[in-house]
């Protein structure tokens, strides 16, 4: 059933259950991270994530392991996305609203996409492009509605604007370990991470938590980081590193419903319209389909993979069983099939 469905279906949904996970955990960081530092808050986060992504690795066999060659990038990821990132937004969090806060994290899918875009040449259509104008006016709209709310809410949204272009890189950057055990990746990340939020929260003093806000903390680190980012990973094999980050776009609109639930009211029609164009963006961008005559040339990889996609025609002496990783070679083809930028499908248009 999984092999039957499209390269953006299998795409999307991992990258919308991966946006559930993350979108809920942002009402919940500002709820339990009132009162505490930005630093503090992100290292018990990464050290959730850390501690899930201990419990997530795959045999050797499964999934190929991460290089000496990865961890410049690795190390990179770490300060982007798991010390900048969610630090700005801990403190953008206690400095404006939730609802304007969860929407205005949409942008990372035009940070990512544009990244993605310039760095990998994936392909941006016409109706990509017309997605992420939305994304951009309908941000715009979000920093006006603050704007007008007064001095220390616009702060706060700058800040978490910070966190979304700060996870902009870091996602773009994933996109060179992909293909990695993302067990091996996320526990890498979360635990550098945390290492060096959790010596910041140390270096300037921060209060330290109660055990009820660091134990939910941690919990919302293990589910809304750590596997969140492990589906993040896995979406970013079927479809790219921008059309992940463009359907993990809904995810702040699921953290707009849990401010909500949460008791957040705040809010105007510059708000709602905001949201809307934002939205309709990150459903433009779902409906992509794309699919022509196109050429493979000879490539030699190690990742995760089946023999049942097209792609993987190599021979082996005892045929595994399922999903399976070791250095395998694809030889030149042409073939028509719907296709995204992952990591056989990088050709240009």
């Amino acid at each position: 059933m999984y092999r039957m469905c499209t390269p953006a279906l299998r795409g999307g949904l991992l990258a919308l259950l991966a946006a559930a996970l993350f979108g809920l955990s942002t009402p919940m960081v500002q709820h339990f991270g009132q009162g505490l530092g930005a630093f503090t808050t992100a290292g018990l986060l990464y050290a959730g994530a850390a501690v899930i992504a201990l419990l997530m690795r795959h045999p050797p066999q499964r999934e190929a392991a991460l290089r000496r060659s990865d961890f410049p990038r690795i190390a990179a990821r770490a300060g982007f996305g798991a010390v900048i990132g969610p630090a700005a937004l801990a403190w953008g969090l206690q400095r404006t609203s939730g609802s304007s806060a969860s929407l205005m994290l949409t942008l990372e899918a035009l940070f990512t996409a544009v990244l993605a875009w310039r760095l990998y040449g994936e392909t941006m259509d016409k109706r990509v492009g017309t997605a992420l104008l939305f994304l951009l006016v309908g941000g715009i709209a979000l920093v006006l509605e603050q704007g007008l709310a007064g001095d220390t809410q616009l702060s706060g949204l700058v800040a978490v604007l910070v966190a979304t272009a700060a996870w902009g890189v870091d996602n773009t950057l994933s996109r060179g370990v992909a293909d990695r055990d993302p067990g091996q990746v996320v526990l890498a990340k979360a635990s550098l991470g945390a290492i060096a939020t959790i010596a910041l929260s140390l270096m300037f003093g921060e209060p330290m938590p109660s055990l009820v806000a660091a134990v939910a903390l941690l919990a919302v680190g293990a589910t809304g980081y750590g596997m969140s980012l492990r589906l993040y990973l896995l979406a970013q094999r079927e479809f790219g590193a921008g059309r992940t980050g463009s359907v993990f776009a809904f995810a702040p609109f699921i953290g707009a419903l849990g401010a909500f639930a949460l008791g957040s009211r705040e809010g105007t029609w510059i708000l709602l319209a905001g949201g809307m164009l934002m939205l309709a963006g990150v459903v433009l961008h779902l409906f992509e389909s794309h699919g022509h005559e196109h050429d493979h040339e000879a490539l030699e990889h190690e990742h995760a993979h089946s023999h049942d996609d097209g792609h993987h025609l190599h021979i082996h002496e005892d045929a595994p069983v399922g999903q399976h990783s070791h250095l395998h070679r694809h030889e030149p083809m042409r073939h028509v099939h719907p296709h995204v930028p992952d990591a056989h499908h990088l050709h240009s248009h």
